[in-house]
């Protein structure tokens, strides 16, 4: 019952907070912030408690399954593993972040906006969860919307143009995997009897050749890939990065990615090995082109946010690359990439806000010289941006470098290839870091504030998350080890 009470706090949460706005709109910022605290919470004290005792052939922590409309084989049925575990955990500190950082941020309709925010939390929690075919695509569903309204109400100039593209792309893919979903549940049906169930253990078991598997998959695969995102689907990601509030570029770079590589762990590669091995090196390829697209484009960019944005576009190249490689060691590093990315990148976004609001323009060409007013945001910027490039002792030296390691066997040359999108990196990034903090002082009408204590809170979070990957990745790996070896089948 616990992972059931998990959303169901942030779901409650988000309604008290619509609620109680309109009389005190800071007792709806508290509750936001202990609504997903509880959530948070609630998994990682069950863990201290109960450490889970893998057993070979189960990686399984906790089930719990209801009927829900078993006339149709529809269960409520969540399940916890060690992946889902770190993305769990990922997704309430990234949440708890998102909710400071639109304290002082967000003040018109502030309920709403709060509703939104714990609402999207919800449907990214139970994606990660729901082991239900169709309470995943519901879950989907809730994170895709609640998301939708966040860009296109509180976000910048452009918020409604970004926000329709975020949602057609989106929806595009998971109307294609909702085909998918029924296909498979047909089919199994078929295959048993008349059995209908739409249960994730049950519909792996689902005997698919040929051209129906690689149909059948694609559909899963392009609503994953949209969402991670791969070149050429990733229109939609810089318009909504750049356009959305401080929080929802964080949720967007920092979970929201996440469902996509999430999907192809738990639910392409599983479910289709075949089909997912005959098309691997045109998805590491892909990945490749994505790496070295990205970089480019971010070192192009003069606007904070975008820069950021095809930075993600790049990293996230890196887990198709290792995914499909079908490599543990390189499986292991796509699920520290998850980690790592969604905390260095969602600081960047956080810092990229902490900017804006002092400044109030997103155009590096007019920063500069930042660090001497504020020399702790600099400092904490700097070290973002290092494990960003990929320096040692940070998060997302780890995750690239297992990649790198273990593809370098399956493909040299696309490894040779990904290897430059490290140098480009290291371009883009210490561009950001010359045009905002360093250089020329650039004419600004007051000089601007450094970190504040609730701003100290976030970043600091941020800083202890991304060294203690860096350093002591082993109880990640750990974690996820039955998973990946499920996984690795060549």
């Amino acid at each position: 019952m616990i992972l059931v009470w998990m959303i169901v706090v942030l779901l409650a949460g988000g309604v008290v907070c619509w609620l109680v706005a309109q009389q005190d709109q800071l007792i709806c910022r508290w509750i936001a912030l202990i609504s997903v605290v509880t959530a948070f919470s609630i998994p990682l004290v069950w863990f201290i408690n109960n450490p889970p005792i893998k057993t070979p052939g189960n990686n399984w922590f906790i089930h719990y399954q209801a009927n829900w409309i078993p006339a149709y084989g529809i269960s409520f049925h969540l399940a916890l593993d060690g992946l889902s575990f770190i993305l769990l955990m990922l997704t309430f500190l990234l949440g708890t972040l998102a909710v400071l950082s639109s304290w002082n941020e967000v003040r018109e309709r502030t309920g709403f906006y709060f509703f939104n925010l714990l609402w999207t939390l919800a449907g990214i929690a139970g994606v990660f969860v729901a082991m239900d075919m169709f309470l995943f695509y519901f879950f989907w569903e809730v994170m895709l919307v609640p998301m939708y309204f966040l860009i296109a109400i509180w976000g910048d100039f452009n918020r409604r143009y970004a926000a329709y593209k975020f949602f057609l792309f989106t929806q595009t893919g998971g109307l294609l995997m909702l085909l998918s979903i029924l296909a498979m549940y047909f089919i199994h049906a078929q295959q048993n009897g008349g059995h209908y169930t739409f249960d994730y253990f049950a519909l792996l078991n689902t005997n698919l050749r040929g051209s129906a598997a690689r149909w059948i998959m694609m559909g899963f695969m392009i609503a994953f890939v949209i969402k991670l995102p791969m070149v050429p689907l990733h229109n939609w990601l810089p318009d909504a990065h750049s356009e959305a509030p401080t929080a929802g570029s964080l949720i967007l770079a920092g979970l929201l990615l996440k469902t996509g590589a999430y999907g192809i762990l738990r639910f392409v590669l599983p479910m289709f090995p075949q089909a997912a091995a005959d098309i691997s090196w045109l998805a590491m390829l892909l990945g490749v082109i994505g790496i070295v697209y990205g970089a480019m484009l971010a070192f192009a960019q003069t606007d904070l946010k975008r820069l950021i944005a095809y930075t993600s576009v790049s990293h996230m190249g890196f887990v198709l690359l290792g995914a499909f490689a079908f490599r543990e060691i390189a499986l292991q590093g796509v699920i520290m990439q998850l980690m790592t990315h969604g905390v260095s990148t969602g600081a960047l976004f956080v810092m990229a806000g902490m900017l804006k609001e002092r400044l109030h323009t997103r155009d590096i060409n007019q920063m500069g010289g930042m660090w001497t007013a504020m020399p702790h945001m600099g400092a904490m910027a700097m070290l973002f941006v290092m494990a960003s490039l990929g320096l040692p002792f940070l998060g997302n030296f780890i995750a690239e470098f297992l990649i790198l390691l273990s593809t370098f066997t399956v493909s040299p040359v696309l490894t040779v290839i990904a290897s430059v999108g490290l140098v480009l990196s290291a371009l883009y990034s210490l561009r950001l870091m010359q045009k905002v903090f360093l250089g020329q002082t650039q004419t600004v009408n007051e000089i601007p504030a450094d970190l504040s204590a609730r701003e100290w809170v976030i970043v600091g979070a941020l800083t202890l998350a991304i060294v203690i990957l860096g350093l002591y990745p082993q109880p990640v790996i750990n974690m996820v080890s039955g998973v990946v070896a499920g996984i690795a089948i060549r």
